[in-house]
C-alpha cells in the first residue's frame, strides 16, 4: 500500500515504516498509563479501551497475553511487541480477505471469504460488517482501518473473527427469542454447548422463579376471573395469599422449572440436526432455513414436553391440599381422564407459536435496524441495552397477537378442575368467551403478563452472564 493511501485515525493513525510505527506505540502507551508510572495495569488498560469506544476490547486477555514477566502490568516493550505481533496477524488476515490485492477489502471479497468459512450472508449484512469499521465513507476497508478495528481485540485468525461478528448480533435474527444458537463443530466438541445451554437453564430458572407470583395471577385471571370478580392484581393476590399463604403464590414453579433443560436440550438437538447434515454436505443454512429448522424445533420440543404445560397448570390453579406433588398430580389426571388429557389445549399452543415468533422476530428486526441506521451508522452492534429493549417491546407485541390463543389453551387444560364447566373444544371456549365477556375477555390476565416482561428479561440477562462467568463459556467480542 503506498504512502498516499496511509490515513491519520488519531493516534493510531500514521505511516507504515518502523519509525512512525514505534511514535504510534508511544502515544498510545502514554494515553494508558494514566497514572503515569511508566506501566500500564488491567484497569488502566480497560479505561483507555472504553474511551476509544472498545467496549468489548479484552484487557484482561490483552496482558495475560503480553506479560512476559507476569507481574501483571504492562511496561512499554511487552506492550509494543504485543502490537507488533497482532498487527502481522492482522495483517496476513487482511491479505487474505483482500482477493484482488488492491490493498482494500470491499463487501464481495467479505462475502466471499465469509462463505468460504461455511457462514452464507447477505449483501446486506455484509455491507454491515463493512460499514462497522469504514471510517472514511468510502464503502471499502484499507489497511489502517482494519488494523484500528481490530488492535484491541485480541483475535489470532479469520475464524475467530468470524465467530466475533457472528456472537456480535451481526446475524441476529431473533435467535435469542426463537431460534437456538449455531454451534461450529470446535465448540460442540469443547463442551461449549452445552455449558451455554447450562447457563440458559439456570438463567430461566432464577427468572421464572422470580417472577412466578406475577405468573400464577394471570394463570388466575386466565380461568377464575370471570367467576371470582378479582379483576384487579391486589384483590387477585390477596385472594391466593388469604387461600394458600404467601407460599402459594409459588405454586406451580416448580414444574416450571423442571420442564427448562428438557426443553432446551430437545429444542437444540433439533435444531443441530439440519445443520450437521448441511455442514457434511459442505454447505450453510440461509437465513430463511435457520428459522423455518428453528420454529420446528421449538414445535418439537413444545409437542414433547406438552404434559408438563398441562402439569403445571394444573398445580398453579390448585387448591390447598389438592395434590401432594406432581406425581400425584400427573397420576389423577391419567386414571380419571386418560392421555388425551395431557394435550388438552394442544392447537391453539401450537397455532400461538405462529403469530407470536412472526411479530416478535419482525419488530425485534425492525426496530434493531432503525436504531442502527439513526444512531449507530458506524457499528454493526446496537449495544446490550438496546438489544435488550428491542426484545422487551418485540416480545410484548408477540404476545399481544397470541395472547387471546394463550387463553384458550390454558382455559382448555384446566377445564377439568373448573367445576361445573362443560369441556369446550377451541372454537367453543372462543365464542362462550366473547358471547359472556367480549373482546377483552381475550385479554384477562395480561396486565400481569406484562409486568413480568421486563424483570423477568432483566433477571435473566444478569444470571446468563454470570453463569457463563461461572461455567467458563467466553466469546471474543
Amino acid at each position: 500500500m503506498g504512502q498516499d493511501e496511509e490515513r491519520t485515525c488519531g493516534p493510531t493513525g500514521g505511516g507504515n515504516d518502523t519509525g512512525d510505527r514505534e511514535r504510534r506505540y508511544e502515544e498510545l502507551f502514554e494515553q494508558l498509563d494514566l497514572n503515569k508510572d511508566g506501566r500500564v495495569d488491567v484497569s488502566e488498560l480497560r479505561i483507555g479501551l472504553k474511551a476509544r469506544g472498545l467496549v468489548r476490547g479484552e484487557a484482561e486477555e490483552i496482558v495475560l497475553e503480553s506479560d512476559t514477566n507476569q507481574d501483571g502490568l504492562l511496561d512499554f516493550q511487552e506492550f509494543s511487541q504485543y502490537l507488533r505481533d497482532h498487527e502481522r496477524r492482522l495483517r496476513l488476515m487482511f491479505h487474505s480477505l483482500d482477493r484482488n490485492n488492491d490493498g482494500r477489502i470491499d463487501v464481495g471479497e467479505i462475502q466471499h471469504s465469509l462463505r468460504q468459512l461455511g457462514v452464507e450472508v447477505s449483501t446486506e449484512q455484509a455491507s454491515r460488517i463493512l460499514q462497522s469499521m469504514d471510517k472514511d465513507g468510502t464503502l471499502t476497508i484499507d489497511w489502517n482501518e482494519w488494523r484500528d478495528h481490530f488492535l484491541f481485540n485480541p483475535l489470532h485468525n479469520m475464524e475467530e473473527i468470524v465467530h466475533h461478528w457472528k456472537h456480535s448480533h451481526m446475524f441476529d435474527i431473533g435467535e435469542q427469542l426463537t431460534v437456538p444458537d449455531e454451534f461450529s463443530e470446535k465448540e460442540r466438541r469443547s463442551g461449549l454447548v452445552w455449558r451455554q445451554l447450562m447457563a440458559g437453564a439456570m438463567a430461566g430458572a432464577v427468572s421464572r422463579t422470580g417472577t412466578a407470583p406475577l405468573d400464577r395471577l394471570k394463570v388466575f385471571l386466565q380461568v377464575h376471573g370471570s367467576k371470582s370478580g378479582r379483576t384487579n392484581l391486589w384483590s387477585g393476590l390477596r385472594g391466593m395469599v388469604q387461600e394458600g399463604g404467601v407460599r402459594s403464590l409459588w405454586r406451580g414453579n416448580g414444574i416450571n422449572v423442571l420442564k427448562i433443560a428438557p426443553e432446551s436440550a430437545i429444542k437444540f438437538m433439533a435444531y443441530e440436526q439440519p445443520l450437521r447434515n448441511t455442514s457434511k454436505e459442505g454447505g450453510s443454512l440461509r437465513v430463511q432455513e435457520r428459522f423455518i429448522a428453528g420454529s420446528l424445533a421449538g414445535a418439537i420440543a413444545q409437542t414433547l414436553i406438552y404434559p408438563m404445560e398441562v402439569l403445571k397448570t394444573r398445580l398453579t390453579i390448585r387448591r390447598t391440599g389438592q395434590y401432594s406433588g406432581v406425581a400425584d398430580c400427573a397420576r389423577r389426571i391419567l386414571r380419571t381422564e386418560g392421555v388425551r388429557a395431557f394435550y388438552r389445549g394442544y392447537l391453539p399452543n401450537t397455532l400461538g407459536i405462529i403469530p407470536y415468533a412472526g411479530i416478535d422476530l419482525a419488530v425485534y428486526e425492525t426496530l434493531k435496524n432503525a436504531w442502527l441506521q439513526t444512531y449507530c451508522v458506524s457499528s454493526a452492534d446496537p449495544g446490550v441495552l438496546v438489544l435488550l429493549g428491542c426484545g422487551t417491546v418485540s416480545s410484548t407485541c408477540g404476545q399481544l397477537a397470541s395472547y387471546p390463543l394463550a387463553l384458550i389453551r390454558t382455559r382448555m387444560q384446566a377445564q377439568a378442575v373448573t367445576e361445573a364447566t362443560p369441556r369446550l373444544s377451541m372454537l367453543g371456549q372462543f365464542k362462550q368467551i366473547i358471547s359472556q365477556e367480549g373482546v377483552p375477555g381475550l385479554y384477562r390476565g395480561i396486565t400481569p403478563n406484562f409486568l413480568k416482561v421486563i424483570p423477568a428479561v432483566s433477571i435473566s440477562y444478569v444470571v446468563y452472564e454470570h453463569m457463563k462467568k461461572i461455567l467458563g463459556v467466553k466469546y471474543k467480542t
